[in-house]
């Protein structure tokens, strides 16, 4: 099973593209113009997203290439072949919490300002989105195919700028940050549920297709 965790790891990192980063860089100035010592918490939300959809899109590799032919090959079991996607969403939740800090260190370090609110809601946003999107998208992928979860993917996009837009329209900046972190452990516990029972879901999928 280590393999296949690493298998996927690599292809998580490799998909990545060079023109994504330099558009993160892009987002995150113009964030700070439009919302100052937000910017870290906003672009966090976006990082978070982008590592849920890397995730299911590097998913998408193993379809194009029929990989469960190969691996139907393999001394390894239904719970394993699941378990090693599972388990590599969860190696990449490093890289959306290590990203959420650097890009909440630059507003911090530009404006002077350290608000430890946005900096934990920051990292919660960070490790319950990928967790959520992976919940969500991997049964999907292995009751349906790739191409349903890819569908949901986008359509979960919808409510989160929706989130993002009524506080900046409507309550506040300061708000969003206080109302979010006071919800932190109900999400991440919900997050933690939907994400193990997902797995169950997927093993079942994975199975009726073996």
């Amino acid at each position: 099973m280590k393999g296949l965790i690493y298998k996927d790891i690599s292809i998580f990192f490799k998909d990545i593209d060079k023109k994504q980063i330099l558009l993160v860089i892009g987002v995150i100035v113009l964030l700070m113009v439009n919302t100052g010592v937000y910017a870290g918490l906003f672009a966090s939300v976006m990082l978070a997203m982008a590592v849920g959809m890397q995730n299911i899109m590097s998913f998408a590799s193993d379809e194009k290439a029929s990989w469960k032919k190969y691996q139907l090959t393999m001394p390894i079991n239904a719970v394993s072949a699941v378990a090693s996607k599972y388990i590599s969403v969860i190696c990449t939740l490093a890289v959306s919490i290590v990203g959420s800090m650097i890009l909440n260190l630059f507003p911090t370090i530009a404006f002077q300002s350290f608000n430890a609110v946005v900096w934990g809601a920051s990292a919660a946003a960070s490790l319950v989105i990928p967790l959520l999107w992976a919940g969500i998208c991997l049964p999907l992928t292995y009751w349906f195919g790739f191409r349903s979860a890819q569908t949901m993917g986008l359509l979960a996009v919808i409510p989160m700028f929706y989130f993002i837009k009524y506080f900046e329209d409507g309550v506040g900046f300061s708000a969003m940050a206080n109302s979010m972190f006071s919800y932190v452990v109900v999400a991440g516990i919900a997050a933690i549920v939907l994400f193990a029972f997902s797995m169950i879901i997927s093993i079942m999928g994975y199975s009726r297709k073996k």
